[in-house]
């Protein structure tokens, strides 16, 4: 949770200390906190940040036309251009590498926002320029306000700045941010409530056009699977079921990272034909004796990589073939906990490696459910555990400090300071 900032007029003197090495009157908040160590490591130059280029105009360009951001732009300025222009503030959209795509608001605000290299193209993650809304959104994965001197560069804290993620309802991926920003004397608390608010409305509004989509190739669908025999099922883009036939209904498989026409082994499934559609794809079962079908779901080795700041992903490899996707941050997190501890965990104590709380029993058992049903044959449960044979291999940031960041698993913060060996 996000509470009120440090009073302004001690914010520098806090950040000074901090930056350089000494005991501050007050604590930053946590989220701060943690921002400013990790742009401390980076060597960020507190002064400067770290200029880039901008983006050329072209490029611009094809982002916006790739962005489902764009289709989200009327509801995100209908629902934040007031603030943006009567209080002086900019409205900014990025993408999911921090670079500005869309802006809006007041000329006076824009020309400053200039002088800060805030403009279209800019880059704003915290690798460019330190601690701010939106680059620490897109690592925290949650909304964050940043005010005044809590921003790393200093030529920053003249600024206040509210951001929220974005993600694509379908998968959990993220989109970008959005970010109203101006003068540090118009900081207002509720800015970050109204941001996060209409993010949540603008997510509604994908989710809903997804939801049309599917419809549509459920229309289309099912006549194609009444002449086909043996199982098969439709699945939109994203994995999502349109309709089946020959099988239990499945809310949604999960498809290989680079989807292609042909023989394709899910874990989930075994090995199927995949075939193209319209806005989607049929995915046919290939049937045969019990004991093949069965050589074909088994897997045998799986590599949990969570080197990188993002994406995450998972490799599945067994007898068929081999099989990725990239993971959310919650999965990320349950799968490290499993690979710590190969002989199992109870969902009282996952929840005490996710939470530090052991009654959360319930938010584990769903998310390991969803897991279980993409990772068929690879994890079973009673307790949650990989299963046995499997090859397990955890692949961890030579820096532990690197592990997963933006987590606040009590694991996950423990290895990060060195009370638990990383593998």
């Amino acid at each position: 949770m996000n509470r009120r900032p440090i009073p302004q007029g001690c914010l520098p003197a806090v950040r000074d200390a901090v930056l350089g090495g000494g005991e501050p009157s007050a604590a930053p908040r946590p989220v701060i906190g943690d921002s400013w160590h990790r742009v401390r490591r980076s060597g960020l130059d507190p002064d400067t940040g770290r200029p880039s280029l901008p983006l050329s105009a072209e490029e611009i360009e094809r982002r916006r036309h790739t962005s489902p951001l764009g289709q989200l732009l009327p509801q995100l300025r209908s629902g934040l251009m007031s603030v943006a222009d009567t209080e002086r503030h900019l409205l900014v959209v990025t993408d999911p590498e921090g670079r500005v795509l869309w802006r809006y608001g007041d000329r006076a605000v824009r020309r400053s926002a200039d002088r800060i290299a805030f403009g279209l193209g800019a880059a704003w993650s915290e690798d460019s320029v330190g601690t701010n809304a939106i680059g620490t959104a897109l690592v925290e994965r949650r909304p964050v306000q940043v005010h005044s001197a809590e921003h790393f560069v200093r030529s920053h804290h003249a600024w206040t700045c509210a951001a929220s993620p974005l993600h694509d309802p379908r998968d959990g991926r993220l989109l970008g941010v959005v970010d109203v920003s101006g003068p540090a004397e118009t900081f207002y608390p509720a800015t970050l409530a109204l941001v996060t608010a209409v993010a949540k409305v603008a997510e509604g509004e994908l989710r809903a056009r997804h939801w049309e989509t599917v419809d549509r190739l459920r229309s289309m669908a099912a006549p194609l699977l009444c002449r086909l025999g043996g199982r098969a099922l439709v699945v939109d883009r994203d994995g999502w079921t349109a309709a089946v036939v020959g099988m239990a209904s499945a809310g949604r498989i999960a498809l290989p990272k680079s989807v292609q026409a042909g023989r394709v082994w899910l874990p989930s499934l075994g090995m199927c034909s995949v075939q193209p559609l319209p806005d989607g794809w049929l995915v046919r079962l290939e049937d045969g004796e019990e004991q093949a079908d069965e050589r074909a779901r088994t897997a045998n080795r799986v590599v949990v990589d969570l080197r990188r700041p993002r994406p995450w992903t998972i490799t599945v490899s067994g007898e068929a073939g081999h099989w990725a996707q990239d993971l959310t941050p919650r999965h990320a997190e349950l799968l490290y906990a499993l690979a710590r501890h190969r002989a199992g965990r109870t969902a009282a104590e996952l929840a005490v490696d996710l939470f530090g709380d052991a009654t959360r029993t319930v938010t584990v058992r769903a998310e390991m459910s969803r897991i279980r049903r993409t990772l068929a044959g690879v994890l079973t449960h009673r307790p949650y555990r990989f299963a046995e044979g499997v090859d397990v291999q955890l692949r961890c940031p030579p820096d532990a400090a690197d592990l997963l960041p933006g987590s606040t698993a009590p694991l996950v913060l423990g290895a990060r300071r060195g009370r638990d060996a990383l593998p």
